[in-house]
């Protein structure tokens, strides 16, 4: 069975008999810490004395269970992959025994092909495990997870068109990652100027008529809604763009399966497409495996056992490409035209899709607005993603999310694809859009007099919007207010500079001290980033840092946040006096005291 780690009571875990072998996988995110559904599991393990539901030996509780753990994590990020080792290490001290190696997934390369390249090596320890002879196992038909039946009658006020959680009931008081708020929004602009080809959206999401809060620093959620270009290009190919709106049950088969089903039902094809599954993300060499022996002819067989089997093609044809799945059908028809012909892989089992490509997700942004002057009105700073893969210049790659909220805040903009803004059942209109708040450790230290060092480059200034406007607040209400130093960067001061009407009265406000020093990448001979800028004023901000200064790091994970973290060690080593090794604890001590934050993405 397959199970959500936040369904299950998991005291239980010292029950599971020896002849069961249990598999963790388990994703790393922000400072090292679990998903938001494996927080309670996670408390409870790491307790001093986690208390399981029947154990006699309180040193090793957990002597009987034997598992198996895979990493979600990515490189670029300090935490590489903190969750899986430390439950790892915690599940071996309490006296469980591992099968095999620990495998660890890196999203800054490609989880996939180090899943693949895992559970190679796994699955002998898995056998082994529980006595099964490998070499004798049969590969039968395909054992389908989902089982899909079409509807000639349904109650329409059942019918779910793309609601999430409890909309189709009366609206919930309470609000939350399971139900979201469909909330208005307010104003929208685009912050780029003299620029026709880039924007970055400004948006003001009212909450005032919901329960939910936030707190400078954390994170909005948005539920995006697929394009219906893509919706319709997926449906042709499959042969259902005649049955969009038909009504379907889907239900797994597995009566012991913690989820029976895999989004609200019953539901039409229309909005399983448009609102629920992740149809545009890049399809998979397992997807494309298993539907091989699906393909309408032996020439879009051989196509699609190609792509699924050599490394090197996939690479170039679907990763690099970010083909989907309906693209990668298209790929494989006799003609090399561009558009499938309709109906070309309609004996693809609709099952399969649902099984294969994974549930349509929200997309998390920094709150660029302080809690402390507007607590009602989330607000979101979202540069538009499109762009042309080089391998497939042709071709544009639309971010699902942005130019969603592009349409809505300009549904003329017939550059980018349309969009359903109505939502299901018009509970959309009038610009509104589902939305929760997610919790963030991201935050301003409670001693106001301490100096706060922000490097923020780009959208990375979103969350520091808001912490500048908490120290105005808070130096407005009469409280010292120690130094507050920004470092952003841009290409050009006159197009992509953002907010750079409303920082110069903040930071008047802030006064001696507080400066904001940016560094724009296109208008100088050499390229200057925050990170040549922050060692310029090194001494400074070593000063700072020897008064208790807090430092604030928000944007790429992969190159700038690197840059930045080895700019602080030189300033140990340089300022500081100390050695490379000195320096670098140092810095990891400034980490695990929080007074060294990041907020990055790859």
């Amino acid at each position: 069975m397959t199970a959500d780690i936040e369904l299950y009571d998991l005291s239980y875990l010292d029950t599971v008999p020896e002849d069961k072998l249990v598999v963790f996988v388990m994703a790393t995110y922000g400072e090292g810490e679990p998903t938001d559904n494996a927080v309670e599991f996670w408390e409870m393990l790491m307790d001093e004395t986690p208390v399981f539901s029947s154990a006699q030996d309180e040193s090793t509780p957990l002597q009987s269970l034997n598992y198996i753990v895979f990493g979600l994590g990515n490189k670029t990020y300090e935490h590489y992959n903190a969750i899986a080792r430390l439950l790892d290490k915690r599940l071996s001290d309490l006296g469980a025994t591992r099968h095999g190696e620990r495998g660890e997934g890196d999203d800054d390369a490609s989880l996939e092909e180090d899943f693949l390249a895992w559970q190679e090596d796994m699955w002998p320890a898995f056998c082994a495990a529980l006595g099964v002879d490998e070499s004798n196992a049969q590969a039968g038909p395909r054992q389908p997870m989902f089982g899909v039946q079409e509807l000639d009658v349904v109650d329409d006020d059942s019918l779910f068109l793309g609601e999430l959680g409890e909309w189709l009931q009366k609206q919930t008081a309470v609000h939350d990652a399971k139900h979201p708020y469909l909330a208005p929004i307010a104003t929208s602009h685009d912050l780029f100027t003299q620029t026709a080809d880039r924007h970055c959206l400004h948006l003001e999401v009212d909450i005032s008529k919901s329960n939910l809060t936030y707190q400078t620093g954390d994170h909005i959620a948005i539920w995006p809604t697929n394009n219906e270009v893509e919706v319709l290009r997926l449906a042709s190919v499959l042969g259902l763009a005649d049955k969009l709106d038909t009504a379907i049950m889907v239900e797994a088969l597995d009566s012991a399966a913690s989820k029976k089903h895999p989004f609200p039902v019953p539901t039409t094809y229309r909005a399983a497409f448009r609102h629920y599954l992740d149809i545009c993300s890049p399809a998979s060499r397992q997807t494309l495996i298993s539907l091989v022996e699906y393909a309408p002819t032996e020439s879009s067989k051989e196509i699609l056992r190609n792509l699924a089997t050599d490394k090197e093609a996939y690479r170039t044809q679907v990763s690099e490409s970010v083909r989907n799945l309906a693209e990668v059908l298209e790929l494989c028809q006799d003609d090399e035209g561009t558009t499938a012909a309709p109906g070309f892989f309609s004996t693809v089992p609709f099952d399969l899709i649902v099984e294969s490509v994974s549930r349509l997700q929200p997309r998390y942004y920094s709150i660029s607005s302080s809690s402390l002057t507007d607590p009602k009105s989330v607000a979101v700073t979202a540069v538009t993603l499109s762009y042309q893969p080089s391998s497939t210049k042709s071709r544009t790659v639309y971010g699902v999310n942005t130019n969603y909220l592009w349409r809505i805040h300009s549904p003329q903009d017939d550059s980018v694809p349309f969009y359903d803004l109505n939502g299901p059942r018009n509970r959309l209109q009038d610009k509104k859009i589902p939305v929760h708040i997610r919790r963030s450790t991201f935050k301003l230290p409670r001693n106001t007099k301490l100096p706060v060092i922000m490097v923020g480059p780009g959208t990375g200034v979103a969350p520091f919007r808001g912490f500048v406007r908490d120290r105005v607040h808070q130096k407005q209400s009469g409280k010292d207010v120690g130094p507050t130093v920004l470092f952003y960067g841009c290409r050009h001061s006159q197009q992509d500079f953002l907010y750079s009407n409303e920082w110069p009265e903040l930071f008047k406000v802030l006064g001696e001290g507080s400066q904001l020093i940016t560094a724009f990448s296109r208008e100088t001979k050499q390229k200057v980033y925050v990170q040549h800028r922050l060692k310029e004023h090194g001494e400074q901000m070593w000063k700072y840092i020897e008064q208790g200064a807090y430092i604030y790091v928000c944007g790429d994970a992969k190159n700038m946040a690197r840059d930045v973290q080895h700019t602080f060690i030189e300033f140990a080593q340089t300022f500081g006096n100390k050695s490379e090794s000195q320096a670098q604890d140092y810095v990891k001590n400034l980490r695990s005291t929080g007074r060294y934050q990041e907020d990055v993405w790859s």
